[in-house]
């Protein structure tokens, strides 16, 4: 088994700035991506980035290029979101998960074995 515990969600006003963090732990040697997926209300889940084992490989979504950075630290056993230039639309709970898969489609939600319970990020107008 493996847990995934994220921090650092919150309120922001919009053009600010947040910095997710997700710490595994358990059985997590051997896990290739670990992403960061978001759900708003009455929306269903959307991949938001994903970094692999290493860091290698990077991948966002087109709603967050250039807005969004993810960053894995292998030591710690922890991937970070740093958020910037937030937007009301970025308005979601935010989803750590991990894949042990070697998968050609990570940014699809069904390569993820283990998820986090979530954290809140809000941007207000």
């Amino acid at each position: 088994q493996v847990q995934l515990v994220e921090s650092g969600g919150g309120l922001v006003q919009a053009g600010g700035s947040l910095r997710l963090s997700c710490a595994a732990s358990g059985h997590s040697f051997g896990i290739n991506f670990m992403g960061w997926f978001r759900q708003a209300p009455g929306k269903e889940r959307e991949f938001v980035a994903t970094v692999s084992r290493g860091g290698g490989l990077t991948y966002y979504a087109d709603s967050v290029k250039g807005r969004f950075t993810i960053s894995r630290d292998m030591a710690k056993n922890t991937v970070y979101l740093q958020m910037n230039s937030l937007k009301p639309e970025d308005t979601a709970v935010y989803y750590c998960a991990a894949s042990f898969r070697s998968t050609a489609q990570p940014m699809d939600v069904s390569p993820y074995d283990y998820w986090g319970q979530g954290t809140q990020v809000t941007v207000s107008s």
